[in-house]
């Protein structure tokens, strides 16, 4: 008989939160908050074609045959080249890498680079974070004998590419438990797959390169849970000791020690200025900077890098203004779909992701580029974006992606058919806005609030998408204080009391535009992640407020 959950050690308010959560078995509860590498990994050959691509690679590798590891511009696509080129090149494989560009060549397998990759002596390509939408590609390489492994897990399409073996779990008759594994979570299972096969390198050995497992899991924003959440979780322990000097330059041009790194730096720290590189120039210095093994070049990489995330960073804050003021037009659109030339395509994907959270809805950003247009759209829950958007016809020349996020390219006419369309299709379909608060824990007494449960619920680390901060509520506290802070005033600080008169201070970045008349003494519900400001040099618990009614 299995125990329940409150048959544990865990506390009562971490059991509560895990409890909501769906974790309320001892097993469930087992296998969350302590992950393990040898117990929770399903075996890689559960993959469909995964033995086909074992054979093929050996043969490579035994044959000393030139092979290119062909991946995508983002961090995932990066940390999966990377991450094979270490493995092969460690076990004496004839390696290079491919990265296109992403505005000559766009996202994805393109048959200019391979019939280049071809002519320089390549005999076997494999791609990682792509190819999934490469019928066509694919359909060349065989036809001019170059052969061609694919490895992704973005959505699959009808038309399946034919190649000497595609290896994705999102495929319909694959048998892999866990169907939600970033890129290159799907390039480890590839390599666990030859570990185990070859017998090199020692059993083991293959953790280290899980620190760029962890980094382009976390990045890719897939749901960290299963077998991502022990990817991570063990990655998150390589990357504090990496042996990569790269890393160990980015993070210091960030100001950031790996001895005490989370999810929260992956995402928003490290990912960030590798993505830079890509977004604005080519990713080939982001990938030099992972694969270096010379501390010159990696801390001349970069600072390369910290400037060129300074320019993103410019360059969206001014899409990002010019979009509000664009969106206003179609603000009763339950999809937004925005274009301009002055927008850089590097830099839509993140804007979009930004007027997302915004308004709460599907958002489609665009560059117009003459009689051609490129877009990147973010989604909500419930729309899928890549299954709606391929369902346009006729309409995109290409597009891929998965439910919450797709790239497109279009003729530029057809911006307006694909607004209508789309949004036509958003109405039928009933969309739905969530702006709706949820909260894992309600409480009234704020005594609890202690240091001490901070720490207890950094035992739910590593946290990121499927696996929030905890977010807690409270009902009809009273306003003490009430005042903003910031260069321009754009963050609220609160000082709020509960029932029993206990008091806390509650800071709201960005939300005092939108609660520009608290009074004091006023009642209000509040939504807050509980946080410890230590600033002072005396730690002490506060609220990082998400929302206010």
């Amino acid at each position: 008989m299995t125990e329940s959950i409150d048959d544990t050690e865990v506390s009562p308010l971490v059991q509560q939160i895990l409890k909501r959560r769906g974790y309320d078995t001892t097993e469930a509860l087992e296998r969350f908050l302590h992950p393990s590498y040898d117990r929770d990994l399903h075996d890689p050959f559960l993959l469909t074609d995964m033995k086909k691509a074992v054979a093929r690679i050996t043969k490579a590798i035994k044959g000393a045959e030139p092979v290119a590891i062909y991946g995508d511009y983002d961090i995932d696509g990066l940390t999966a080249t990377s991450m094979m080129l270490d493995f092969l090149g460690g076990l004496g494989a004839n390696v290079i890498g491919y990265i296109p560009d992403r505005f000559e060549e766009g996202y994805g397998i393109n048959q200019a680079a391979l019939a280049k990759l071809q002519k320089q002596g390549i005999t076997l390509v494999i791609s990682v974070d792509c190819g999934i939408t490469s019928a066509e590609e694919a359909a060349w390489a065989k036809q001019h004998g170059l052969d061609l492994i694919i490895t992704d897990h973005h959505a699959v399409p009808e038309q399946i590419p034919q190649a000497i073996a595609v290896i994705n779990p999102k495929r319909p008759e694959d048998k892999y438990p866990f169907k939600d594994l970033a890129g290159v979570g799907v390039a480890f299972k590839l390599v666990q797959a030859l570990q185990q096969h070859l017998g090199q390198p020692a059993s083991g050995q293959e953790k280290w390169l899980l620190d760029l497992v962890a980094l382009g899991t976390v990045c890719d924003v897939v749901t960290l849970v299963g077998e991502n959440r022990v990817l991570v979780t063990y990655g998150l322990r390589v990357l504090a000791q990496t042996r990569r000097v790269g890393l160990m330059a980015l993070a210091g041009v960030a100001g950031l020690n790996l001895a005490n790194v989370a999810s929260y730096h992956l995402g928003f720290i490290l990912g960030p200025r590798l993505n830079a590189a890509g977004r604005l120039e080519t990713a080939t210095e982001a990938l030099r900077l992972l694969t270096t093994s010379d501390v010159v070049e990696a801390s001349i990489a970069a600072a390369h890098l910290e400037v060129l995330n300074q320019e993103r960073r410019d360059q969206q804050a001014v899409i990002l203004e010019q979009a509000i003021l664009q969106a206003e037009h179609y603000e009763d659109d339950p999809v937004l779909v925005l274009a301009s030339p002055d927008w850089a395509q590097g830099v839509v994907g993140i804007v979009a992701s930004k007027l997302m959270e915004r308004y709460h809805k599907p958002t489609l950003l665009l560059q117009i580029l003459g009689q051609t247009s490129k877009g990147s759209g973010r989604s909500v829950a419930s729309f899928n974006l890549v299954e709606n958007l391929r369902a346009l016809d006729g309409i995109f020349t290409k597009v891929g992606g998965h439910h919450f996020a797709a790239g497109f390219t279009l003729e530029s006419d057809k911006i307006d058919q694909l607004r209508n369309q789309l949004n036509a299709r958003a109405n039928s379909q009933a969309l739905v806005q969530d702006i709706s608060h949820t909260a894992d824990l309600e409480l009234d007494d704020f005594t609890v609030l202690t240091l001490e449960v901070i720490s207890q619920l950094e035992q739910l680390e590593p946290f990121g998408n499927g696996n929030p901060k905890p977010i807690m509520t409270t009902v009809k506290s009273k306003v003490v204080k009430s005042g903003t802070v910031g260069a321009d005033g754009r963050h609220l600080k609160l000082v709020l009391a509960d029932k029993f008169g206990q008091t806390i201070t509650a800071l709201g970045f960005g939300l005092a535009d939108q609660h520009p008349n608290l009074a004091i003494g006023q009642e209000i519900d509040a939504w807050f992640q509980l946080v410890k400001n230590d600033f002072s040099g005396y730690p002490k618990a506060e609220l990082i407020l998400t929302a206010l009614h």
